[in-house]
């Protein structure tokens, strides 16, 4: 009995195995991609096994990010890739009309995912949840790696204990496809929680441009969002009262801000066979 009861507490457990945790990257060639094949191949306990994507197909992924070989060419093909490299782990930074079906690919392959494509829908989150823990494979979604970022997401949660009224500004690169960003909506959810209605007081509005007032999720907090040239990736949540107001702001100037945070979703996904949305439910 003691025997069965090791194994079974040791299954999908690949860090209790002692050996390097096998990491293919989706979207390798994209900037958060290319920063993430270096984070890997810094870490000891990690093993850049594959890369994909469909730019450079052919090409050692060493030499498209730092001119210098690593022996993994990269590939197109995500199941082949998967499958052939015997990966633990796959971490997903594509885009939000790929990601989905890479995530039901890699549970359905036996690989864990590491989701940073934002995106993806109510919906298809509670459709990755009820495959990974069909699967029992440990799967990550975080709408942001920033260590500030999430604190800042704490922070403005806890805030909305004490304040009625509240908006969030993101602001990002002119690249990023989706809007409003991950994070804002993360953030919304949070603050939600702790205040379940916001802006009761306000008057009716009447905008002289359609979307002036931003985007209003449920709980009637207002999301701007901004997208210019030089931005990475940044967000305030204002919070104002009669006589004050609140503002928590965070500003990734550097993509490698993300990087500690997407490590330590690869280890954690590599000894837990849970779901996790957020990367606050594992610091």
């Amino acid at each position: 009995m003691r025997i069965c009861i090791e194994v079974i507490s040791l299954k999908g457990n690949i860090m209790a195995e002692n050996k390097k945790i096998k990491v293919a990257v989706c979207g390798a060639c994209g900037r958060m991609g290319q920063e993430v094949i270096k984070a890997v191949c810094n870490e000891s306990d990690l093993e850049l096994v594959a890369a994909i994507d469909v730019a450079n197909v052919g090409k050692d992924i060493g030499e498209v990010v730092e001119n210098k070989s690593k022996g993994v060419i990269i590939a197109s093909d995500l199941e082949e890739e998967l499958v052939n490299k015997q990966a633990d782990v796959v971490v997903d930074f594509t885009g939000p009309e790929y990601v989905f079906n890479n995530v039901q690919i890699a549970l359905k392959s036996g690989v864990r995912p590491v989701i940073g494509t934002t995106g993806l829908s109510d919906g298809q989150i509670k459709e990755i949840e009820a495959l990974s823990k069909s699967k029992n494979l440990g799967t990550l979604i975080a709408p942001n790696f920033a260590t500030g970022a999430v604190l800042m997401m704490m922070f403005a949660a806890n805030a909305a204990k004490y304040f009625k009224n509240a908006e969030i500004i993101e602001l990002h690169h002119n690249k990023k496809k989706d809007a409003p960003s991950g994070t804002a909506i993360k953030t919304a959810q949070m603050m939600t929680k702790n205040q379940p209605e916001f802006g009761k007081d306000n008057v009716p509005e009447t905008e002289t441009y359609q979307g002036s007032r931003g985007g209003v999720t449920e709980s009637n907090i207002h999301i701007h969002s901004v997208r210019l040239p030089g931005f990475i990736a940044h967000q305030e949540v204002i919070f104002g009262a009669p006589g004050q107001a609140l503002t928590i702001r965070h500003d990734s100037f550097d993509r490698t801000s993300f990087m500690p945070g997407v490590v330590l979703a690869i280890r954690h996904v590599a000894a837990d066979s849970g779901f996790v949305y957020g990367l606050e439910n594992i610091l």
